[in-house]
């Protein structure tokens, strides 16, 4: 899929805005707090998905000249191909709240989108991927199944609350240890689900790595290797079924039941499990220099949108904000030059970056106007 137009009105600090990108690469550049982000932030809306920098949606109007508080409404319209054949959507933000409209069927929320326009987006926070614990690695992959499998969402959701009421009951065997007899049905349950939770990542990592293998090869000129291991915290061997994820958890479960009760929650499952990334063979966490973890991370965003494309038919647009900081030449030229079959928007700051460009559509910010220039 690919965008031919976007219009902004009363969005953010951008002037009522139409943007008409290429199929290709567009850089979006100019100075800090211009307008680049909020630019993407508008395409990104149009997933379904919440502000990638976790704005309300009561913060995303622009703010009125006296100062006093936002205005009450901003509007967005996106053309776009996808399916075959040309699409339009647009997006009403009102009182705090998202309407849609798509194909002119008007929807009650924002998020009646999803499925319809196909993204993908790196932004600074996303290099805590790399950088911090295992839970922001467990929704990047959590996340990018949701767009894969909408069923996937449910399920998570589902499982997360087991685990919520199992932990309740831990707390509440303390006083009641009466209760301890029901806690063999609710192992049993937290079990089923989490091993189907459990074999859904697994494969999608599975998925993930070649794909991953061959970007951050292109990325690096050759020079480094990157891979990915999905590490649950229940031991498990070769191919990761679903039955066989539910039959470790059950053994797990059972194991640690006093270390659970004496912890008040459950010490072990899903809610645990980890994303190794190692970069020549060792943690790219600990080891990975700034260029080298930004670079892993833009892989990884890279995979997600290959995988999308090969399980949906349809090639995600791509969206990197401020991703040339701390790249050597060698790696911007890769992005603004080699990411062939898929269009992407990439925001920076250096003219300098810009020129680099051989192909493609240029827009330059400033001050929330937008001017398209010619590459």
């Amino acid at each position: 899929m690919y965008i031919t137009r976007l219009t902004t009105e009363n969005f953010r600090n951008l002037s009522d805005t139409e943007l008409l990108p290429c199929q290709g690469v567009n850089v979006i550049y100019g100075g800090n707090a211009q307008g680049k982000t909020n630019l993407l932030e508008a395409l990104w809306l149009f997933t379904g998905g919440h502000s990638f920098r976790g704005s309300k949606d009561g913060e995303l109007p622009r703010l009125m000249e006296t100062g006093e508080g936002n205005s009450p409404r901003a509007s967005l319209s996106l053309e776009f191909y996808s399916e075959g054949r040309m699409q339009a959507a647009s997006l009403h933000i009102e009182n705090g709240r998202r309407s849609s409209v798509i194909n002119g069927v008007k929807k009650k929320t924002g998020s009646a989108l999803v499925g319809k326009v196909r993204g993908v987006i790196f932004s600074p926070e996303h290099l805590l991927l790399v950088k911090e614990g295992p839970s922001r690695r467990r929704n990047f992959i959590d996340g990018a199944l949701c767009q894969l499998k909408p069923g996937y969402a449910g399920l998570l959701s589902v499982f997360q609350r087991a685990l919520l009421q199992r932990n309740a009951l831990l707390k509440d065997l303390v006083r009641f240890p009466e209760l301890a007899d029901t806690l063999d049905v609710w192992d049993a349950r937290f079990a089923k689900l989490g091993g189907e939770v459990t074999a859904e990542r697994w494969a999608y990592v599975q998925r993930l790595s070649p794909k991953l293998a061959e970007i951050y090869s292109g990325i690096s000129k050759g020079r480094e290797e990157l891979e990915v291991f999905y590490a649950p915290s229940v031991k498990m061997e070769g191919d990761i079924t679903r039955q066989q994820a539910e039959q470790a958890l059950l053994t797990e479960l059972s194991r640690t039941r006093r270390a659970d009760i004496r912890a008040g929650f459950t010490t072990a499952g899903p809610h645990r499990d980890d994303l190794e990334v190692r970069l020549n063979g060792v943690s790219a966490r600990s080891f990975g220099s700034q260029g080298q973890q930004r670079s892993a991370v833009l892989a990884l965003k890279l995979a997600e949108a290959e995988a999308l494309s090969q399980l949906t038919g349809e090639t995600p647009v791509v969206l990197l904000d401020d991703v040339m900081s701390e790249l050597d030449g060698s790696r911007q030229d890769y992005l603004l030059n080699h990411l062939h079959g898929r269009q992407v928007f990439i925001t920076c700051c250096s003219p300098e970056t810009v020129s680099l460009m051989e192909t493609g559509r240029r827009f330059r910010v400033e001050g929330g106007c937008v001017e398209t220039e010619e590459v």
